[in-house]
């Protein structure tokens, strides 16, 4: 009896699969097959199946709408929790799309020597470590 109900479970999936791959074919993602093409072959991944990258952009499709959604969400908290502003108009900030992306395992850091409060004290480190080459040269050629 198990054996029928797997092969009845096997031909429906079977049927779900070929379905879908038919619906493929007429799909046409927001992201285009070029595109998709290019990181897949980055990463060292190649198919000849076109259905095959247009499901891997769907689901890439899918991905960046559920962050943007999960992003104005965010967007829409911080303008409500905000009793300062009068202004309610919603914007997309990095921390928002911070905490939206968060939410699917993907971290971002923003790197200490990008922004404008960073630049003088990242000109100031420079300085400072090439002052301290150029002494240490100097020491290396004593010693």
């Amino acid at each position: 009896m198990s054996d029928a109900g797997d092969a009845e479970d096997a031909e429906k999936t079977r049927k779900e699969v070929e379905a879908l791959l038919t619906a493929l074919d007429k799909f046409h993602p927001t992201i285009p097959d070029a595109v998709t093409d290019f990181y897949l072959r980055k990463t060292g991944f190649q198919t000849s199946d076109p259905r095959v990258t247009r499901a891997i952009s769907l689901a890439a499709q899918k991905f960046i709408a559920d962050v943007a959604h999960d992003a104005l969400q965010q967007s829409k908290l911080r303008v409500d929790n905000d009793k300062r502003s009068k202004e309610r108009r919603l914007v997309l900030t990095a921390p928002d799309l911070q905490a939206a992306l968060r939410t699917y395992g993907v971290h971002i850091v923003k790197p200490e020597s990008l922004g404008p409060t960073n630049t003088a004290q990242a000109a100031a480190a420079a300085a400072a470590a090439s002052a301290g080459a150029s002494s240490s040269a100097g020491q290396g050629g004593q010693q």
